[in-house]
């Protein structure tokens, strides 16, 4: 990452920071010289470190709103202020619709958009108290704005968390900002159970303009942005970071045959 921005002596939240896209993000924010704290559930097997320093974990259950609200305490307790949050948790099996039931989708639902909601409030009661408030990030996700076959209740919810960070933005400014970024598909540890082998991520790279899938390092560089005052104008905004998006399929169709 190129060094352009510096956050020293800010203090971020980065929920499912551990792993994946959130390990990326979490690595970005060290880099740039913030102090990182991440939660999940549980510890990933390695801590998430970057540019000589660690980021801390704290065990909580985003669905909890009294534990939830303790972490929060704990955190401001500890650090005396916080300056980010990014909304990162979440994710989804894959289940068509009739598959499930009603009570499977809707556990979908309440990590991918409940759980961001209960979080985000409790970090917004500590950003409007503190000079210069706080910027709130939401991880969504394309799945919000197409067709999302497999993973419908996903594709709600992250359409629900760009509409509930647009009237977060408007009702907390100007103490708070909050915007999206719009992720597509990102290269993790676990690409592999939705691609299949090397072969597989790449020709499913090749669908996207850019010809590959994000790096999650590049998912923490907008991020960091974003969090940052170079950024100091943008909120209730939706950032693409999708590559160029999905090549039309007409297009292909249109050139099979010739």
């Amino acid at each position: 990452m190129a060094h352009i921005t510096d956050l020293s002596g800010r203090v971020a939240v980065v929920t499912g920071g551990t792993r994946g896209v959130g390990a990326g993000i979490t690595r970005a924010l060290l880099e740039a010289g913030a102090e990182v704290v991440t939660c999940a559930r549980r510890p990933a097997d390695h801590p998430v470190a970057a540019a000589g320093r660690t980021a801390r974990f704290l065990p909580v259950d985003l669905r909890d709103e009294e534990a939830v609200a303790a972490f929060f305490a704990q955190v401001g307790g500890e650090y005396g202020r916080l300056d980010v949050l990014v909304n990162n948790a979440g994710g989804t099996p894959y289940r068509l619709l009739d598959e499930g039931g009603a009570a499977r989708h809707s556990r979908v639902v309440e990590l991918n958009l409940l759980a961001p909601l209960t979080v985000s409030l409790a970090a917004y009661e500590q950003m409007r108290t503190q000079p210069g408030g706080g910027s709130i990030v939401m991880i969504g996700s394309v799945s919000g704005s197409r067709p999302s076959p497999g993973s419908a209740a996903y594709g709600a919810a992250k359409a629900g968390l760009e509409h509930l960070a647009r009237s977060m933005a408007v009702e907390w400014a100007p103490d708070v900002r909050v915007n999206t970024l719009v992720l597509g598909m990102v290269r993790t540890e676990l690409s592999h159970l939705h691609y299949g082998d090397e072969s597989g991520i790449e020709a499913i790279g090749r669908t996207v303009p850019l010809g590959r899938l994000a790096d999650p390092s590049e998912v923490g560089d907008a991020c960091v942005f974003l969090a940052s005052e170079r950024a100091s104008y943008i909120s209730g905004a939706s950032l693409l970071v999708h590559g160029g998006g999905e090549r039309p399929a007409f297009l292909d169709a249109a050139t099979a045959g010739n």
